[in-house]
């Protein structure tokens, strides 16, 4: 028998943006099924608003069902159906009437923005235009949760980028606690509060997305962070320096302030810019610079002491 998933411990806070990045095979998609219960875990539980799944009879783990969306990566839409009828077919299932049905689809389609897409059938309706309708459907219970089952993996950049937007105005305009699971780091980066890296069915790392890009441990990690970051380091060492190179990283409004100026202005030291970038993760700004320093060991060393008093984080190069 195959482990898919093994020693899994994962909490979500209520209202979060959480994102599950692994590679293909690594057991993200098997442990997003396992929150609602479409996948079994052959030991351990599940616990969703503080009811545990696994201990819940059919008709019980039905109804706590409903407290749970998902969007797929290919949309699984009705193709004989209207979008309308897509987003009711749930409230359908769970015997909401009429007037209601209508009411809340109304409500959807308005949030999603397709109002005057309603009465169109899904051949007719662009890949980001799908994904909306799933999003419409998933909510249409009004769930606590939403499982985002590689939800953009089949979109364009600008089409992803819309529905990651749209994902993070449900998650503030509701409330909607978000698990989501990718193998894009953009996508983390995006709009994730908080990160989990699967490999071989394992957590092998997790944290706030801003520690785990800026300072990845496990070479899983590195490896996905290396595939959208801008980190500075290319060539410095194969070209010759005569001063001191640092690599340092400013995140938060630090990022605009002047601090690297002021700090080498203290002493008598100098410094020049090798490389530079400035970018935001989700709404955070980060900076990072390669940076090499001329002047005394003692200048040097003051310098490094007081950009870490000021919060900087700083990494002798050479």
């Amino acid at each position: 028998m195959t482990e898919a998933l093994t020693d899994i411990e994962l909490t979500v806070e209520k209202g979060d943006i959480f994102g599950v990045i692994g590679h293909s095979g690594a057991g993200k998609s098997t442990l997003l099924r396992c929150v609602n219960l479409l996948e079994r875990p052959t030991s351990g539980k599940v616990v969703v608003n503080g009811k545990e799944m696994t201990a819940l009879r059919e008709k019980e783990l039905q109804q706590e069902r409903r407290r749970i969306g998902m969007i797929f990566q290919h949309f699984n839409l009705l193709s004989t159906a209207t979008v309308t009828d897509n987003i009711a077919f749930p409230l359908k299932l769970a015997k909401w009437r009429a007037p209601q049905i209508k009411e809340r689809v109304d409500e959807l389609l308005e949030l999603v923005g397709l109002r005057d897409h309603a009465a169109k059938y899904p051949s007719q309706l662009s890949g980001g235009q799908k994904q909306r309708v799933g999003i419409a459907r998933a909510l249409a219970t009004n769930p606590d949760v939403l499982l985002c089952d590689e939800a953009t993996s089949a979109l364009d950049p600008q089409t992803t980028q819309s529905i990651l937007q749209l994902l993070q105005d449900i998650n503030e305009k509701l409330g909607i606690t978000i698990l989501l699971i990718t193998h894009e780091m953009h996508v983390i980066r995006s709009i994730c509060n908080r990160v989990a890296v699967m490999d071989g069915g394992r957590i092998v790392e997790r944290g706030d997305v801003l520690d785990v890009f800026l300072k990845p441990q496990h070479p899983v990690t590195r490896e996905f962070v290396g595939q959208v970051s801008e980190r500075p380091d290319g060539g410095f060492a194969s070209a010759r320096h005569d001063g001191t190179v640092l690599r340092i990283q400013f995140v938060g409004e630090s990022t605009y302030e002047p601090v690297l100026y002021e700090v080498v202005r203290e002493t008598d030291a100098t410094f020049a810019i090798l490389q530079g970038t400035v970018s935001r993760m989700k709404n955070t700004p980060y900076g990072q610079l390669l940076v090499e320093l001329r002047g005394t060991s003692g200048d040097t060393d003051r310098i490094v002491r007081r950009l870490r008093e000021r919060g900087v984080d700083v990494e002798v190069m050479s």
